[in-house]
C-alpha cells in the first residue's frame, strides 16, 4: 500500500494532500498567525496518526470479530525536549463504547489491536527517514 502526504505552505495558506493508493484527499491546516509554517506543529500531527491508526484499527478489528462499536476515544500525550530532540514518552487512553461488547471484549479488542497497529509498530520498531535529493 503507497501512503503519502505533500505540505506546500506560502504565506498564508497550506495546501495538505494525502493519499493511500492514489486516492487523494485534502486536510484543513490553518497556517500561523504570522503566514509561514502551519499553526499545527509536527508533534501534534504525529500523536493524532498515533490515534487516528488506533481508533480506524479498533473499527476494522471489530467488523472481523462481526463485533459493533459505537464510539471511539484515543487520547495521545507525550513530551518533547529541546529542538532537534525526539519524544521522550508517549503513551495514550482508549476508550471504546458498545452497546453489544461487555467489557471483557472491549478489553481485549483494544489489547490486540495494540499489537497489531501499523503505526505504533512502526514507531517501536523505529525506521530509517531518509531524505531524497
Amino acid at each position: 500500500m503507497n501512503i503519502s502526504a505533500t505540505l506546500k505552505n506560502t504565506f498564508g495558506k497550506n495546501e495538505v494532500i494525502v493519499s493511500t493508493q492514489n486516492n487523494e484527499k485534502t486536510i484543513a491546516i490553518a497556517s500561523k498567525d504570522g503566514g509561514f509554517g502551519s499553526a499545527v506543529n509536527g508533534g501534534e500531527l504525529l500523536f493524532l496518526s498515533i490515534a487516528t491508526c488506533f481508533c480506524n484499527d479498533i473499527y476494522r478489528e471489530a467488523a472481523k470479530r462481526n463485533q459493533k462499536n459505537d464510539a471511539v476515544e484515543v487520547t495521545v500525550s507525550g513530551t518533547f525536549g529541546k529542538e532537534g530532540e525526539p519524544a521522550q514518552k508517549i503513551t495514550y487512553k482508549v476508550n471504546v463504547e458498545s452497546e453489544q461488547l461487555t467489557e471483557e471484549e472491549i478489553e481485549d479488542l483494544i489489547a490486540y489491536v495494540n499489537t497489531i497497529a501499523e503505526i505504533h509498530n512502526t514507531l517501536r520498531k523505529g525506521i530509517a527517514v531518509t531524505l531524497e535529493k
